[in-house]
């Protein structure tokens, strides 16, 4: 009997630890933030609708760490190239680098 009582216990002893082991292992971590949308100025030098692609002579963004350079830009939604006349000067947002706004400077 002692020993029928003994496995018992063991057997109840290895369980909770088993069990505290593996508390928080069903858990589903917090979403992260969404990284914030950078701004960023520049001039439009051109324009392609049809691939939903610009292309700006941008000032240095320092929270990237870019210098002023002109680069290609894709964008969120192609609505926003109705914003950008070439040769106009912008500010825009990136998340990444795709442009998601854009309005007059």
């Amino acid at each position: 009997m002692k020993a029928v009582v003994l496995s018992l216990v063991a057997a109840l002893a290895m369980t909770s630890a088993a069990a505290a082991q593996h508390a928080g292992h069903g858990d589903v971590p917090a979403p992260k933030a969404a990284p914030a949308a950078v701004e960023g100025v520049g001039v439009v030098k051109s324009v392609d609708a049809k691939a939903g692609a610009i292309t700006l002579a941008h000032e240095p963004i320092k929270a990237l760490n870019w210098p002023a350079m002109t680069m290609p830009f894709k964008v969120s939604d192609k609505a926003l190239l109705e914003k950008a006349a070439v040769g106009s000067k912008i500010r825009f947002q990136l998340s990444g680098q795709t442009i998601v706004g854009i309005r007059a400077f």
